[in-house]
């Protein structure tokens, strides 16, 4: 009789573990693959230098005319204003622009921003928020005039065009924004006084003018493309003129205005007087003739004298 010897079981491997297997390494597999083409993806966008992504700046923008570049200084025209009605975001609406002659009429308009909001911030410069020029196209009839402001942001003022023909009208301001921020604008539009036109010759160039019993003369040659001083000396029955009084914050005010595409040129006084003189710094950006308004204050009453400049 033998002894009975135990058999071994056979080896078989449970469908439940193969099952597990199978899905614990799909998972693994599916892990290291995403890892992998995420890799693949980071690597393949390149950022620049300053270190924002590439598809970033696809979608960055400037608003027109803020494009990512630099006006240097000295370009010629960078004194010049008044050339357009629209600047630095800023728009003139003038209500109407044909006025009758030698008739008075009420000249309304308003400044409006980028969203075409009637602007009613304004800093007070040279004593006041608002200046308006006017100039007839032959550069007769000047007038300096400051309207006054609704609360609606429309200006309003009483405007006699002297003269038939085509005329320009320069607001000259400074903004103010919400954040309090400022920005200097000189905007023009045109205007029309109905009638027949005859342009009257611009006078030669002279450094003295007679104007209601003074003798007004400027010292100084301008320079095309740099700021240069201009010295406005007044007399009277030959003397020197002691009782100039302060307008506008200054001891004088100049306009000067481009012949041909009447480009308005910004001119800072000097806050006292030098010498007994007025004292302003002009660029004049181009070559050309220039005519110059020179506003002055004696016993109370403002006059005006007036020079043509040959420049270049």
């Amino acid at each position: 009789m033998t002894a009975d010897v135990p058999t071994a079981a056979p080896t078989t491997t449970d469908p439940g573990t193969i099952r597990l297997a199978l899905i614990v390494g799909g998972l693994v597999v599916a892990l290291v693959a995403g890892f992998a083409v995420g890799r693949f993806a980071v690597g393949s966008t390149a950022a620049p230098a300053g270190g924002v992504p590439a598809g970033a700046l696809a979608e960055h923008t400037h608003s027109p005319g803020t494009g990512a570049h630099e006006h240097g200084p000295g370009t010629p025209d960078d004194t010049v204003g008044g050339l357009a009605l629209s600047e630095a975001g800023y728009t003139l609406t003038a209500e109407q622009t044909t006025f009758p002659v030698d008739r008075s009429q009420e000249f309304r308009f308003q400044v409006r921003d980028d969203t075409r909001r009637a602007v009613t911030g304004f800093a007070v410069v040279h004593e006041k928020p608002m200046h308006l020029i006017v100039v007839r196209r032959d550069l007769s009839g000047y007038q300096h005039l400051h309207p006054t402001m609704s609360t609606d942001g429309t200006w309003r003022v009483p405007l006699t065009l002297t003269g038939a023909g085509s005329w320009r009208a320069y607001a000259d301001f400074t903004a103010l924004d919400a954040a309090g921020r400022q920005t200097a604008v000189t905007l023009g539009v045109d205007l029309v006084a109905a009638g027949d036109h005859a342009p009257r010759a611009l006078p030669p160039a002279a450094r003295t003018v007679a104007v209601d019993g003074f003798t007004v003369g400027y010292e100084g040659t301008p320079q095309i493309g740099a700021s240069t001083p201009l010295l406005f000396r007044i007399s009277a029955d030959g003397a020197p003129v002691t009782g100039i009084e302060r307008y506008l914050g200054a001891y004088g005010h100049l306009v000067a205005v481009r012949e041909g595409d009447l480009g308005y040129l910004h001119v800072h006084p000097e806050p006292a007087l030098v010498d007994g003189a007025v004292k302003f710094w002009l660029n004049v950006p181009t070559p050309g003739r220039y005519r110059l308004f020179l506003d002055f204050k004696v016993a109370g009453v403002v006059r005006t004298a007036e020079f043509t400049l040959t420049a270049g």
